[in-house]
């Protein structure tokens, strides 16, 4: 069972766009991944077409009332299993404070599971602000993937990733394993080889050695419900994400 976790602290890197295909990639394999979206926006939930018909049909009912995980799974018409988010889930930490018991809430549950779902993968959509969201997947999670469009600001909240990771360490008593994937990336543009290079300078074999190529595919799936291999199964995109996760799994990031 492996749980890994989606997070930069900038929006439109490609977060959603990387947990929706990696869970389809998986799926394809017959691997039945379970998408957690914790992003009160809940993007990856309208685009899989699963709408919380309320707040306790959500992932917002694990921290109001603490509802088995296993009840809230739907399956999307992809046959990606999804635990969908709530507007509600924005009052989290107004509601519950940031004390262990409240960040540590999702990692119990998962922890929980775990006897029941063998080997089944989760990915969790994290919320960008850094908050009892973002923290609970932190918890609760093996790895973290942090994606990073080949921009300035993008690889900035990457560099804001880590001393929140480091941080953390004291507490969790552990180094999270991480990886960092280039997306949205164009080989003709001469700042995707100079951010490709910031990433690699810094954060060295940690760097995805995939990348994400910008892909109008890609760009067009999320609009149409679908993921990029219902839509374009033939295009760079899906081609990436599938090579994306032959690498993980080559690596043992994701078992």
């Amino acid at each position: 069972m492996t749980i890994v976790a989606v997070f930069n602290q900038k929006g439109g890197v490609g977060k959603t766009t990387t947990v929706l295909n990696l869970a389809a990639a998986l799926t394809r394999r017959g691997r039945q991944p379970v998408g957690i979206d914790l992003d009160p926006q809940a993007q990856f939930s309208s685009i899989t077409g699963i709408t919380a018909r309320s707040a306790d049909d959500s992932i917002y009912s694990l921290f109001q009332r603490n509802r088995p995980l296993r009840e809230l799974i739907r399956e999307s018409p992809s046959g990606i299993n999804v635990i969908p988010s709530h507007v509600e889930l924005s009052k989290v930490d107004a509601l519950h404070g940031k004390g262990y018991n409240a960040i540590n809430k999702l990692n119990t549950s998962l922890q929980a599971e775990k006897s029941r779902s063998g080997n089944t993968p989760w990915i969790i959509d994290c919320s960008p602000l850094v908050g009892v969201l973002s923290l609970n997947a932190i918890f609760a999670c093996d790895a973290v993937i942090v994606p990073i469009s080949a921009d300035y600001l993008s690889i900035n909240g990457a560099f804001q990733i880590v001393k929140t990771l480091k941080a953390l360490e004291q507490v969790l008593k552990r180094r999270v394993n991480r990886r960092y994937l280039l997306t949205r990336f164009d080989s003709r543009r001469s700042m995707a080889k100079i951010i490709l290079n910031m990433a690699q300078t810094e954060f060295g074999a940690d760097v995805c050695r995939t990348v994400i190529s910008e892909n109008v595919s890609l760009a067009e799936s999320p609009a149409l419900h679908k993921t990029i291999f219902e839509h374009a199964p033939g295009s760079c995109g899906a081609h990436d994400y599938d090579a994306l996760l032959d690498e993980l799994m080559a690596d043992g990031f994701i078992e």
